[in-house]
């Protein structure tokens, strides 16, 4: 049985995600148990099981970014699904990978693909490809996984390979040569960064901050199509 919690300050809300969510399983043949929080120090207190959760941005006292940066830092690993007004507000959410978001009114249409999506990103959490990068240096070869890197920088003719380790590897390559090796989660931000959107914890102001702590600027002509990136990439790797 799948675990789900919705939790908002708006009662109809509460009702509308509840119910949209028991007619999407209920075709699927899945069982689901659904419990209603009204905010977000009362989900905090629970301490229940949840495999998935709905969780509104904009409610009063404590906001759900703050509740989903608690509930993580608590050892949450389930499927975070925000819902708000104004989507721009999940740029500053990165930090608590959430998969999707919904913005309100919620459409039944969008509710189902994001479903459909989580499914199936449940059921590729039981086999996940490993992709990795092949770095040569001089008569040295090394192989790193995608994941473990979290952005690149070039300067002059070098790349530079920042990875959650705290390494750094350098090696001779184009960045166009690299960024063809590399698979969508890493954007070009700037002519001179890759940066992996895994490992992205906000972005504002032109400038993408990284989990490393490290503040990676955007151009100013690839801002817009960032912003659409990573609502796209949240939709796809809802990771």
């Amino acid at each position: 049985m799948i675990s789900i919690a919705v939790c908002d300050d708006e009662k109809n809300m509460l009702e509308k995600i509840e119910k949209m969510a028991a007619d999407f399983f209920r075709k699927k043949n899945i069982d689901i148990s659904v419990v209603q929080y009204s905010s977000g120090e009362e989900l905090l207190k629970s301490g229940k099981r949840i495999d998935i959760l709905f969780l509104d941005i904009g409610m009063r006292g404590m906001d759900g970014i703050e509740t989903a940066r608690m509930l993580r830092a608590d050892g949450y690993k389930g499927y975070l699904i925000f819902i708000t007004v104004l989507k721009e507000m999940v740029f500053m959410s990165f930090d608590v990978q959430p998969f999707d978001y919904l913005v309100k009114p919620v459409q039944e249409g969008y509710f189902e693909n994001t479903m459909d999506r989580l499914l199936v990103s449940m059921k590729n959490q039981l086999s996940p490809e490993k992709t990795n990068l092949l770095v040569q240096k001089g008569c040295e070869s090394n192989i790193i996984s995608f994941q473990d890197i979290i952005f690149c920088e070039i300067i002059d003719r070098k790349v530079y390979l920042y990875l959650v380790s705290g390494e750094v590897i350098d090696y001779y390559e184009r960045i166009e040569n690299l960024e063809k090796k590399l698979d969508k989660r890493f954007f070009r931000c700037h002519r001179s960064y890759l940066i992996n959107m895994n490992h992205l914890k906000s972005y504002r102001n032109n400038t993408a901050y990284m989990e490393d702590g490290k503040e990676i600027p955007v151009s100013r002509l690839r801002s817009k199509e960032f912003s659409k990136v990573i609502l796209q990439y949240m939709r796809e790797w809802g990771l």
